[in-house]
């Protein structure tokens, strides 16, 4: 199936490691150019040589720090310096602690907040000219499984990425008439460095594979090509939604 993502600008945040750069793997290998972003520099460059290894277009890394409304904006100024616009924009940041209500403090409520809500604001803020100016655009948010079925040990997590699916809600229809979709990916347990953290400080998440109805973990790719899909021409009349990649785990009807 051609996706018809070819010579697509494509932006994926927090694209070093994990889902984010399954992401940028899979959309530089439909042709896309792929814009890179994430805090670790030395992370940042290696995986930038490895979305350069599959897809023929250009690919650009930008080191920067989401939580950080000074470097958002020069992440966004640099992209726009480059490409004239953003086609696909992909919203994503690493998790935020673990850890249940008492044991967090408003600090790092607030961290979480920048962290999880605020960066994926700033990001659309700032690519969202462009695409009304086209028009055309695709945002597709990575949120998890957790914003329709709460995990344990995750309130932090659980509480603030249901903002995001209600931002993204939102927009879907503020978007729509300029040719713009806007919809969340919710991975469930998939097999990236955060799972393993997860898994640390709480070895009883390793059995979680057990509660998945496809019986194991995800794979980073598996969820990619979700992401890619929905970025792509031939999902134009889907706005609006939600899409869990977990296997089965979530329990809920709609």
């Amino acid at each position: 199936m051609d996706l018809g993502l070819k010579d697509k600008v494509a932006f994926v945040a927090a694209s070093s490691s994990g889902l984010g750069k399954a992401s940028a793997i899979e959309l530089a290998r439909e042709g896309a150019h792929v814009i890179m972003c994430a805090r670790n520099e030395e992370a940042l460059e290696a995986a930038k040589m490895e979305v350069d290894a599959v897809g023929e277009g250009e690919v650009l890394a930008i080191q920067g720090d989401l939580s950080s409304t000074t470097d958002i904006n020069r992440i966004v100024k640099t992209t726009l310096s480059h490409y004239l616009a953003v086609d696909i924009l992909v919203t994503n940041t690493g998790g935020p602690p673990t850890g249940k209500f008492e044991d967090l403090d408003q600090d790092e409520w607030d961290k979480a907040y920048r962290q999880l809500l605020a960066s994926a604001t700033q990001l659309i803020k700032g690519f969202l000219p462009g695409m009304k100016q086209r028009p055309w655009g695709r945002i597709i948010s990575i949120t998890s499984q957790a914003v329709k079925q709460p995990v344990e040990n995750l309130i932090l997590s659980n509480a603030i990425r249901v903002s995001v699916v209600g931002l993204m809600k939102t927009l879907a229809s503020e978007l729509g008439p300029y040719n713009i979709t806007v919809n969340n990916v919710m991975p469930g347990y998939t097999e990236t460095p955060r799972l393993k953290s997860l898994i640390e400080a709480k070895p009883s998440f390793s059995k979680a594979a057990e509660t998945v109805p496809l019986g194991r973990f995800g794979q980073p790719e598996e969820f990619a090509a979700a992401v890619a899909f929905l970025a792509s021409e031939r999902a134009s009349y889907i706005t609006g939604v939600s899409l869990a990649v977990d296997g089965g785990w979530i329990k809920s009807v709609l």
